[in-house]
């Protein structure tokens, strides 16, 4: 698939020669910091030097003292807790982190995820009663909650108090509830607004550690589930979010936790080397449990005690999670070849698909790879109950959820942001939703929108690679959105001539510019080129910079994002 090369805006050249100079780096270095805010020698600092000590007074967002003097007085009064979280990484690390952390100080807790298919998403009224049932007086909502005004209403006339710490934006009314912990409310001057639901229950935490002098040290050690909740939930990685990872990331590798470990285990990973080791190795097994069965099952897992426990409760959510992949991978097949066989689909600049019995689960990740062969924004729906339900994603610029927001009458309800969003509407008004959804798309997006773009950062030859460039490259990382991992091109690369396929699929080159040294690179799933590269054709190379190791020895590799042939 072609794609669009979008070049980052070149920065001011002063400030870039000014941090060269603060830093003794080379300009290339310093450009890729002044590009991401960072213009002086402090910010630069902090940097490279991420910490604990760069985390915020917790309360400094609305609400926290009020949170905090509930939760005392609870204490005091032997009350019943309920720790209460969505199910996907970003809630069942939440609730692992709150629940465990909190019953090292405190007997009367539980937890509880609402069953995705019987409750759906938020604060449930079956989970309202059972906390009643129960004899639960305070609920802590997780990665959730900042919406549900009337289940929250509802709660009060059965005397249960809630505190809510959310992170997705709040709607016109806030929710009654003893405190709301939402750095994105309008009242919240919170310094960092990009908090993920864990690292909101991170800041309840720490509040509670300052006001009841309990240790720090130990709540740090709980980072390691903020850093998977924060890469999974593909928040911004800046800011206090980036200490919070690079902290996390730490403890992974030098004192997992048990359920930590057995999930590296089960992944294949020695240690953490990038975020992209827990976004495609650690969190879809985590998530697997609720698209599959019931999210309480990573709960369990994260908060398990021992290495026995936790390699039982690892395997089988690596059961899980190949029984989602084998889900995704022939529902993607079917959704695919229904594009293909139908012209109207096929021609249309949306895709709006729905069989009965596609599992609901997956059927987001499904979204998602149809937008990597067809790149448009795309919505698949299978059958629940008696209607039909579907997840929507978007491509890069175009808000989804606006062009739903324009359909709203056909439909029985819906949610979600510019990218993603869920969406029910009775079973007869598919097509007639199909049709209305692409005209509202057709009558707004741009052409370039249906071309998927790479966000380049800056041209460089090849000779200004090398390992002490490399070694500060690095301490760039943990990279992920708002620092993604640098992107460059050279123009007028060609092979030397040991152009080679690996297993018929992946390129392997040995590039020149003009008369430089050589440069390895590799390309997966790029096939299509090998033939005129190995002709000799000059052409442009986007590309990313890595470290590979072969037989003990360590070398830099050119990992190829894209070709453009001179001349096209």
């Amino acid at each position: 698939m072609e794609k669009r090369w979008i070049f980052k805006a070149v920065p001011d050249q002063d400030q870039v020669s000014f941090l060269a100079s603060a830093l003794r780096i080379d300009h290339v270095l310093s450009s890729l910091l002044v590009q991401r805010g960072i213009d002086t020698y402090q910010k630069a600092h902090d940097f490279f030097r991420p910490s604990t000590e760069h985390l915020h007074d917790p309360f400094l967002m609305k609400d926290m003292d009020r949170a905090i003097d509930r939760l005392i007085n609870a204490f005091a009064n032997q009350e019943k807790i309920l720790v209460y979280g969505d199910y996907d990484v970003d809630g069942t690390t939440s609730v692992a982190l709150v629940y465990d952390f909190l019953s090292r100080y405190y007997d009367h807790l539980d937890y509880y995820i609402p069953d995705r298919y019987k409750e759906g998403y938020g604060i449930s009224q079956q989970g309202i009663d059972w906390a009643n049932e129960n004899g639960f007086s305070l609920i802590i909502s997780l990665d959730c909650g900042i919406k549900s005004v009337d289940k929250i209403q509802y709660a009060q006339t059965l005397n249960i108090d809630f505190i809510v710490c959310d992170h997705h934006l709040p709607g016109d009314e806030l929710p009654a509830a003893v405190a709301v912990l939402d750095a994105k409310r309008k009242d919240c001057s919170y310094p960092y607004k990009e908090l993920c639901g864990c690292g909101v229950g991170f800041k309840l935490m720490q509040a509670l550690c300052v006001r009841q002098e309990w240790d720090l040290e130990l709540l740090y050690s709980y980072l390691d589930l903020v850093a998977i909740a924060i890469c999974s939930d593909i928040v911004p990685i800046t800011g206090e979010n980036r200490a919070m990872v690079y902290a996390g990331i730490q403890c992974i590798n030098k004192t997992p936790r048990p359920g930590v470990q057995a999930l590296n285990d089960i992944s294949g990973f020695k240690k953490i080397k990038e975020v992209s080791n827990i976004v495609f190795g650690l969190g879809p097994r985590i998530n697997a449990a609720g698209r599959i069965a019931h999210a309480k099952a990573a709960v369990r897992l994260l908060i398990s005690k021992t290495e026995e426990e936790a390699t039982v409760h690892a395997a089988n959510l690596n059961d899980k999670n190949l029984t989602r992949k084998d889900f995704d991978i022939n529902i993607t097949e079917e959704a695919v070849t229904m594009i293909r066989n139908d012209q109207w689909m096929a021609d249309a600049k949306s895709t709006v698909l729905y069989k009965e019995d596609w599992h609901k689960g997956v059927i987001g990740i499904v979204a998602s790879r149809c937008i990597e062969k067809f790149y448009r924004p795309t919505i698949i729906l299978t059958r629940s109950g008696n209607h039909a339900a579907g997840s929507a994603r978007s491509v890069t610029g175009f808000d989804v959820h606006a062009a739903i927001a324009d359909c709203a009458d056909l439909l029985e309800q819906f949610g979600g942001h510019m990218y993603a969003a869920g969406l029910t509407m009775k079973i007869e008004n598919i097509e007639a939703f199909r049709e209305r959804f692409e005209q509202v798309v057709a009558s707004r997006i741009q052409p370039e929108q249906l071309i998927p773009q790479i966000e380049i950062d800056r041209k460089i030859r090849l000779e200004e690679i090398n390992y002490k460039f490399y070694r500060i490259l690095k301490q760039m990382a943990p990279f992920g959105p708002q620092n993604m991992q640098p992107l460059f091109v050279s123009e007028e690369v060609q092979d030397d001539g040991r152009a080679r396929l690996l297993k018929e699929q992946h390129l392997k080159l040995f590039l020149k510019q003009g008369d430089s040294a050589v440069y390895e690179a590799i390309g997966f799933g790029m096939p299509q080129y090998f033939e005129r590269i190995k002709k000799g054709d000059k052409f442009n190379l986007c590309f990313s910079i890595e470290e590979n190791e072969y037989n003990g020895e360590r070398s830099l590799q050119l990992q190829i994002r894209d070709i453009k042939f001179v001349g096209e």
